[in-house]
């Protein structure tokens, strides 16, 4: 499905997603929801690139769910929230933790406001670099709802539980340097596209293998158990040393250290 409502552009193997609703700052409809999560399966068959940079067009991320038109189409808002298991992420929840599911580093780049669903999306990715002027909120108590659309996989990791439940009961709206200090922002720079363009940089010197390695790992053992973790490092560890790429660290920091690496294995 390509559409209009999410940009994808592949610049220097890195893919920049774009939420495009402007006139509704980015508000999510359906068929954005539709739209994000074939973004995400397109990237993660894409083995050449290395980054994703995700953002809203012009000047905000994400105002959040548009109620007023998922309220008009029920058929739709029972496709988005259906699963045939319990356990399973349904369209709502693909479109957060699918950007975790990624084997590459996800930036997620904000501006304006990220609110409810927005900031649910923002979660999702692996870091998020704010403008000083944005502004986010977790929005769905305001509108009668809990916040449903897997962020709080990431929210737990981030911040501590009491914080958590009082950002979520009250719908706060925070500054960007409020929410860097409680965890909900990574960073807060004026010019944050430039600032992730300069990390993806940074990323791409490293093996793309390892990198996807240690965000599997991260996620998967953040909240497990020590054995589950030592597991998941050995299994890892042995993966790359008997890869393709086993060689191609030791002989760029002789050789070229410069360069970037070349594209992640498919095991990943």
């Amino acid at each position: 499905m390509e559409t209009d409502l999410v940009t994808f552009e592949l610049k220097n193997n890195i893919a920049y997603v774009g939420l495009n609703r402007p006139r509704k700052m980015n508000a999510l409809n359906f068929d954005m929801f539709k739209a994000i999560d074939h973004v995400i399966q397109k990237i993660a068959k894409n083995r050449n690139i290395t980054a994703v940079i995700l953002f809203g067009a012009e000047a905000n991320f994400s105002s959040g769910l548009d109620v007023k038109s998922l309220s008009k189409q029920p058929s739709k808002a029972v496709s988005l929230l259906f699963k045939w298991l319990p356990g399973n992420a349904n369209l709502a929840q693909r479109v957060s933790i699918g950007w975790q599911r990624l084997p590459v580093p996800v930036i997620a780049v904000i501006q304006g406001c990220c609110f409810g669903g927005g900031m649910q999306i923002a979660l999702g990715a692996d870091m998020r670099i704010a403008q000083p002027t944005a502004k986010l909120s977790i929005m769905e108590a305001k509108w009668g709802l809990v916040p449903d659309m897997a962020g709080l996989a990431s929210l737990r990791q981030v911040m501590a539980k009491d914080k958590a439940l009082q950002l979520t009961y009250t719908a706060d709206i925070l500054s960007a340097n409020e929410a860097q200090a409680l965890g909900l922002v990574t960073e807060v720079v004026d010019d944050a596209m430039a600032r992730a363009e300069s990390l993806v940089k940074q990323f791409q010197q490293t093996s793309p293998d390892a990198i996807a390695a240690i965000k599997h790992s991260i996620n998967k053992s953040w909240n497990g158990s020590i054995r589950a973790l030592l597991s998941r490092e050995s299994i890892s560890q042995i993966r790359l040393l008997i890869g393709k790429n086993r060689l191609i660290a030791a002989i760029r920091q002789t050789k070229n250290p410069d360069k970037s690496y070349r594209p992640r294995q498919s095991w990943w």
